[in-house]
């Protein structure tokens, strides 16, 4: 079926976008380092904010979360290409609300899964944000964002709090947005799992009482 045949595309091309590995580009480009021998040794904005500094961690973030806006992109293109009536037929497997939600995931698995890396690499979060600003639209979008992750991180001053906690929110933002359209669910519901499993050592340090807080490092410096 050519739908099956779009979906699995977008998919794909999402998914070799998101294994772009910024975050050691950058490092090694501009920084000549291995941000993966620094810190927790992770690709993605917090590390790169401890090992690069302010303006090579937001370098990462805006390149990985461009990396999640483009994914969107890529779907609502072939959408408009090859399945223009997608939208008319909400109840099919194959329609515009799945193939959104396989872009995301793409894009989210490439970002934690780089084959450029030995299918490891970031947790996903600014590369997830980025495609669900198209996925869920502006309204979605926010609500992860502002809703969830800013003020959880504000209040706990935890990163991983406020990521793990959209990750696992996410299919039910998904409910309420996408109600009856099962397949596109299923789909965020696991890429959020897959999130919430890539925070995993984060998850073990917050049970021991381990994990660094926002600001603390410059605290102890001063």
């Amino acid at each position: 079926m050519p739908e099956i045949a779009v979906a699995l595309g977008v998919f794909a091309a999402s998914f070799l976008l998101g294994s772009i590995p910024w975050g050691l580009i950058i490092s090694k480009t501009v920084y000549h380092t291995d941000i993966r021998e620094h810190g927790s040794g992770n690709i993605g904005t917090t590390n790169a904010m401890r090992t690069m500094g302010k303006a090579g961690g937001i370098a990462v973030f805006l390149l990985d979360f461009g990396k999640g806006l483009v994914s969107g992109g890529i779907a609502a293109a072939a959408l408009y290409l090859f399945l223009p009536d997608a939208s008319s037929h909400p109840d099919a497997i194959i329609n515009d609300a799945t193939v959104g939600a396989l872009a995301a995931m793409g894009c989210t698995w490439g970002h934690i899964f780089s084959p450029w890396l030995g299918f490891r690499g970031g947790k996903g979060i600014a590369v997830a944000i980025g495609a669900l600003c198209f996925a869920f639209g502006p309204i979605g979008a926010f609500v992860e964002v502002f809703c969830i992750f800013a003020p959880l991180v504000l209040v706990t001053r935890y990163v991983s709090v406020g990521s793990i906690a959209s990750a696992a929110l996410c299919p039910v933002i998904a409910c309420f947005l996408f109600w009856g359209q099962w397949p596109a669910i299923a789909i965020y519901a696991l890429t959020g799992a897959t999130v919430v499993w890539a925070h995993r050592a984060n998850i073990k340090r917050l049970v021991s009482g381990t994990e660094s807080r926002v600001g603390a490092k410059k605290k102890q410096e001063e």
